[in-house]
C-alpha cells in the first residue's frame, strides 16, 4: 500500500495509523512553532499533543465500527466530544489584563490544531494540509497587515488633576483626539475645599502611543498638577 492509500483508506491498519499520526504531529508542530516564536502560553509541544491526540481519537472512531460493526458504533461521537473538550482547553489560554483579553489567537490555534488532527485521522488529509497552510499564513503573515489596518488598542483611565475649579476639558479632549485616542466617557469631580478638579477619562488608546509626549502636551493646557494612567478594571 502506498502513502496516499495510507492516508485515505477507511480500513485502518497499523501502518495507516502511524502515517496519519506522523502527519498530524508535523501539522500541529508547524502551528506550535509559530506560537512558540511569539512566546505564547501554548507552544510547540502543546499543539503537537493536541493534534496527535485528536488524530488518534479520530482513528479510534473509525476503527471501532469496522471492528464491532457499524450498527454498534458511531464514527462521529468521539470526534464531537473532542471538539467540545478543546473548547474548554482553549479557555485556559485566555488572560484578562484590565479590560483587555489576551490569548484568543492561541486558543483558536489550539482549536484548529484539533480540527486538523481529526481530519487527518479521518483520511481527509488534503483539506487538512490546505487548512494548515492557511492557518500559518493567518498567524505569521497577516499580523503586520492587521496591525497596520487595525492598530491594537487598550482601554485605560487617564486621570488628570487641575489646581483650579475649572478644568480645561475641551483642550484635553482635543489633544487626545490628535493622538488617535478615542474617548469613551468623561467624569469630573470638583473638590470645593481645595479648589481643584479631577477629570477621569475612559479612553481606547493605541498601544504604540508616546505616553511621555502625551502627558507633556496635556500638562501644557494649564494648571495641571498630576496625570495618571490606569487599567480599566
Amino acid at each position: 500500500m502506498n502513502l496516499m492509500e495510507n492516508l485515505t483508506t477507511t480500513q485502518i491498519g497499523t501502518v495507516d495509523a502511524v502515517v496519519r499520526l506522523l502527519l498530524a504531529g508535523v501539522a500541529g508542530g508547524a502551528i506550535g512553532i509559530e506560537r512558540e516564536m511569539r512566546r505564547q502560553s501554548a507552544g510547540l509541544r502543546t499543539h503537537i499533543l493536541i493534534s496527535l491526540g485528536s488524530c488518534l481519537l479520530m482513528l479510534l472512531s473509525i476503527w471501532m465500527p469496522q471492528t464491532v460493526g457499524l450498527d454498534k458504533g458511531d464514527p462521529g461521537r468521539i470526534a464531537a466530544q473532542v471538539v467540545a473538550a478543546i473548547g474548554m482547553l482553549g479557555a485556559g489560554a485566555f488572560m484578562k489584563i484590565g479590560n483587555n483579553i489576551k490569548g484568543m489567537t492561541t486558543a483558536s490555534s489550539l482549536w484548529v490544531s484539533a480540527a486538523i488532527g481529526l481530519s487527518i485521522g479521518g483520511g481527509l488529509w488534503a483539506p487538512a494540509l490546505i487548512t494548515l497552510v492557511l492557518v500559518l499564513i493567518a498567524l505569521a503573515w497577516l499580523e503586520p497587515l492587521e496591525r497596520r489596518l487595525f492598530p491594537a488598542e487598550r482601554f485605560k483611565y487617564i486621570n488628570i488633576w487641575f489646581d483650579e475649579d475649572m478644568a480645561n476639558r475641551e483642550g484635553v479632549l482635543k489633544i487626545l483626539a490628535s493622538y488617535g485616542i478615542k474617548t469613551q466617557s468623561v467624569d469630573a469631580t470638583l473638590d470645593v475645599t481645595n479648589h481643584s478638579t479631577k477629570l477621569a477619562i475612559l479612553v481606547k488608546i493605541p498601544v504604540d502611543t508616546n505616553i511621555e509626549k502625551l502627558f507633556k502636551e496635556i500638562s501644557a493646557v494649564g494648571a495641571v498638577s498630576k496625570i495618571k494612567i490606569e487599567e480599566n478594571q
